[in-house]
């Protein structure tokens, strides 16, 4: 399995969550503005991490976890640097000397690892690959299987949340800086030992392992541009080790192009709105793509395995990002195998864009049917087996029209969406009773949503009306009321939503929403909800609540849902003011 992308767009959290629940082997590479960092990963568990500092190694952590003195790791240190070819890792040195037990040294490199994720989490920019070819272990990861036949599989989901709180409480302390910044004269114990510099004491005070109950999950901001880091290096490594039998000129001059497309600055306002999911085991078309994307200001993910585009597309509509895939295919490859994959990923995901990037030759016997498959586009893309010395020229121009196609992509996406606010907005102009109104409102979240219900608000309850998806399917329509009734509980998101005024859309743990109304309803697969108020007269008289059943979390814009709540409102305002006026009449 290969998987890159950008660090900006893809966080770390993610990365070691799908890792880790995917159960996958291989290094994950992370390269950001101060370096790279590797983490090891087996089965989903880590087993090893170098840290992008090179001052942060076990050494420093055991000395600072208080495991043992300055002068006992100065004689650890020395003696590793005399043992010449027997030189054994320090963590090896310091147990056989009978200096640290076991249980200290296994937390240490437990520690060393926590301590990489918080540094890469401060990044705010960089790329990461994984490669499944590569699961070395560091010589001090190596020493516990090998020699003291322990095997060092430490659980990513625990350690990435011991990060997380880590980097939370920094952050709001505004300490964050000195764990990774310090300068080496500033350290203690500088003058002694190299690997005694660059960091704060870790103590448990540090760690806040009091704290994990508390910890606010405040992730950094992963839609931030990248700063200006020089990727010339990895072009040129890419390319050559893709096409070294590719003439030196065409490709320095593929080369020169990247590198043009990277620096150039780029003024877009706002995030991505189009995330590209690129398949594909071609690593020089993935690197291609990848920096077209990033300089288009969208949104790119590149893997070769099937079984991870479920959990990306997910994690892509949970972003309110349109998801493109784009399906790869190598040359004289049968067809069949790709529009069988891509139908189901337009059944499962239907808000989902599709495309098929393949040689001409596919094209001109294939392309048809593929249309046929409810494929939106298929790409007659560059072929080196196809095209020869023609490739890289071909390449250069093809990746010139891609950024454009998939920016209209996105266009058109949000003028359907804009089509349907239109829609709705006719229907309600013509509407003139309050029902008719809610049942409008009612069906427009269920567009984007499988199940939506209309409750009242009625005192200190809700009463659940009209719904749609829930008791039957979505295709049949709004229902007849439910008539189940919802206490109105203070710190409830209902509540909160009547008081405020405003569209909530999120997930939470809400009482309400797990214990009394998913009672009456099947849980939702995915804790993501809309509640949307209906305003009349200053004053909540209804919501809509809508989630997504049984089917992935859907691309969404809850401002156009809000927009049409509102003017939904000033209808029903109308249409209580008519009905006084006829009664005064």
């Amino acid at each position: 399995m290969t998987f890159s992308g950008d660090l900006e767009h893809f966080p770390l959290v993610d990365i070691v969550q799908l890792l880790h629940t995917t159960n996958k082997t291989g290094t994950l590479s992370l390269n950001g503005p101060k370096g790279e960092s590797q983490l090891v990963f087996r089965d989903g568990y880590f087993v090893s991490a170098n840290h992008v500092d090179n001052s942060v190694r076990i050494g420093q952590i055991l000395l600072e976890m208080g495991v043992v003195a300055v002068e006992t790791l100065d004689s650890a240190l020395a003696e590793q640097k005399n043992a010449g070819a027997g030189r054994k890792p320090l963590v090896a040195t310091l147990i056989e000397n009978g200096h640290v037990d076991k249980q200290a040294a296994f937390n240490g490199l437990e520690m060393l690892i926590e301590m990489t994720i918080v540094e890469v989490l401060t990044w705010t920019s960089g790329s990461f690959s994984l490669d499944v070819s590569t699961i070395e272990a560091c010589d001090e990861y190596r020493y516990f299987p090998e020699m003291l036949q322990q095997e060092i599989l430490l659980n990513a989901q625990g350690i990435l949340m011991d990060a997380l709180r880590i980097y939370d409480e920094k952050m709001r302390d505004g300490t964050l800086s000195e764990i990774f910044f310090r300068s080496p004269e500033s350290a203690p114990g500088a003058a002694g030992s190299a690997d005694l510099s660059g960091a704060t004491p870790i103590t448990a005070d540090l760690l806040g392992l009091d704290a994990l109950d508390d910890m606010v999950r405040t992730i950094p901001d992963v839609f931030i541009g990248l700063k200006d880091l020089d990727p010339s290096d990895e072009h040129r490594r890419v390319v050559s080790r893709a096409i070294p039998e590719t003439a030196a000129d065409l490709q320095d001059r593929l080369i020169g192009f990247l590198i043009g497309i990277s620096r150039t600055a780029v003024h877009i306002s706002g995030g991505p709105v189009t995330a590209l999911l690129l398949l594909t085991a071609d690593e020089l078309f993935a690197h291609s793509v990848r920096t077209i994307c990033r300089h288009a200001n969208l949104f790119v993910l590149a893997t070769d395995e099937e079984g991870t585009l479920d959990v990306i597309i997910e994690q892509t509509l949970a972003r309110e990002l349109h998801p493109v895939l784009l399906i790869d295919i190598p040359h004289d490859t049968d067809l069949q195998h790709a529009l069988a994959l891509a139908r189901q990923k337009r059944e499962t995901y239907p808000h989902a864009t599709i495309l098929l990037a393949t040689c001409s030759s596919a094209w001109r016997s294939s392309g048809m049917q593929a249309l046929a498959h409810g494929i939106q586009a298929l790409l007659p893309r560059p072929c080196p087996d196809c095209h020869k010395q023609e490739y890289v020229p071909q390449l250069i121009e093809f990746l010139k029209q891609l950024s454009p196609f998939l920016k209209n992509i996105s266009q058109s996406s949000e003028t359907q969406a804009a089509h349907q606010v239109m829609d709705t907005f006719t229907k309600l102009k013509s509407c003139t009773e309050p029902p008719e109104i809610a049942l409008a409102l009612l069906n427009y979240a269920s567009v984007r949503f499988e199940r939506a219900i209309t409750f009242v608000v009625a005192g200190q309850e809700l009463i659940a009306e009209k719904s749609i998806g829930v008791s039957t399917p979505k295709s049949e329509g709004a229902t007849p009321p439910l008539m189940f009734r919802l206490p109105l509980q203070t710190h409830s998101v209902f509540q909160d939503v009547i008081e405020k005024g405003r569209l909530y859309y999120g997930q939470r743990s809400d009482a309400t929403l797990t214990t009394v109304l998913y009672r009456e309803i099947e849980a939702p697969r995915s804790p993501k909800v809309m509640i949307v108020p209906l305003i009349s007269r200053g004053k909540v008289i209804a919501l809509i609540y809508a989630d997504f059943g049984m089917k992935p979390v859907a691309l969404l814009q809850p401002e156009l849902i809000e927009a049409v709540a509102q003017y939904a409102g000033s209808r029903l305002d109308n249409a209580l003011y008519r009905k006084n006026i006829e009664k005064t009449a």
